[in-house]
């Protein structure tokens, strides 16, 4: 148990002492980046997955007698 403790003790020491950090404001840009990138990911999928869907079922209404 104790080396479990170390070992969260020292990755925490090394969070804190070695580890970079961004600047809120760049933390900020980057989250509203990612945002509008996946809303807009989102928005064509969306809109490949219906036009598919057209597809299809233009293709099965010709095969109808």
């Amino acid at each position: 148990m104790a080396k479990i403790v170390n070992y969260i003790s020292e990755a925490f020491e090394e969070l804190k002492s070695n580890v970079t950090w961004p600047e809120w404001a760049e933390v900020q840009k980057y989250t509203i980046i990612v945002a509008v990138f996946s809303i807009v990911l989102a928005l064509v999928t969306w809109g490949v997955d219906e036009s598919c869907a057209k597809v299809i079922a233009g293709f099965f209404k010709l095969l109808k007698p």
